[in-house]
């Protein structure tokens, strides 16, 4: 099986509001919880809320654009946008080519997608095997006429990339591609696209804007990567701490990566 996406780790101010907008909006359920922390996703835990009275994050900090939840069908994104028009607020919403997406933001500002992919057989890829990715308008209507009225995310959602803002798109490279062996998908103007396979991208980074401070604040604590070869990757990287079921490690602006082993 090919690496994939394995959770992500939000630092939350108000615990119970976001952990409700996890539920109700984006559909996801609650699998654990006590007072500091909450745990949430469909078969398996996909998002891990964790109590903290850091500040919100500052405009210059590197860190989080967006979460990405992949559902399995049209017809369960369709049910997203139901959600998000009934009771939050539609940021953006996009057709990439590969897959359709939805964006908004939780009731921390952090970043969230909810998209479903198009059929591998459509990706459109270069000469080399790259993905070609784009951002064009998105039939809303189409959408909706999809959807089937589940009120929860159905079985078989993951969480299929995370988005990061970053300084710099060549130490990112380094780190993600060189150190965690990721393959680069595609390359545009302030952005580099990572995968583990030939999936079209298990991990963004971007430089659209201009952040360059470390992430000091709340948002994104941590992303969970499960990849096959750990060892490997301890030995490429240069500062790694081990854990129970893999390796941690920091990448060049200081955002924690975790290694899980597949």
């Amino acid at each position: 099986m090919t690496g994939h996406v394995g959770r992500v780790g939000l630092q939350v101010n108000d615990l119970d509001r976001t952990a409700a907008f996890y539920e109700d909006v984006i559909g996801l359920e609650t699998l654990d919880r006590d007072d500091e922390r909450a745990v949430l996703g469909v078969d398996d835990p996909l998002l891990v809320l964790q109590r903290s009275d850091r500040p919100a994050r500052g405009p210059d900090e590197t860190g989080l654009f967006h979460t990405a939840f992949l559902v399995p069908s049209r017809a369960a994104l369709g049910d997203a946008l139901g959600r998000i028009e009934d009771r939050w607020h539609l940021d953006g919403a996009s057709d990439h080519r590969v897959s359709e997406a939805l964006y908004l933001r939780d009731p921390e500002d952090n970043g969230v997608e909810v998209y479903c992919d198009r059929s591998r057989d459509e990706w459109p890829t270069t000469d080399d095997g790259r993905v070609e990715m784009d951002t064009l308008p998105l039939a809303l209507d189409s959408l909706r006429e999809a959807a089937d009225g589940t009120d929860r995310c159905p079985s078989e959602t993951v969480l299929g990339h995370v988005h990061l803002e970053v300084s710099s798109l060549g130490a990112a490279r380094s780190f993600y591609a060189d150190g965690l062996g990721l393959n680069v998908r595609q390359e545009m103007p302030g952005a580099l696209f990572l995968a583990d396979g030939d999936y079209h991208h298990h991990v963004g980074c971007n430089v659209w804007n201009g952040r360059s401070a470390p992430p000091e604040s709340s948002g994104l604590g941590w992303v969970e990567l499960v990849l096959d070869d750990v060892e490997a990757i301890r030995s490429r990287l240069d500062e790694v701490t081990d854990r129970d079921d893999g390796v941690e490690a920091a990448d060049a602006d200081g955002i924690t990566i975790r290694v899980r082993r597949a």
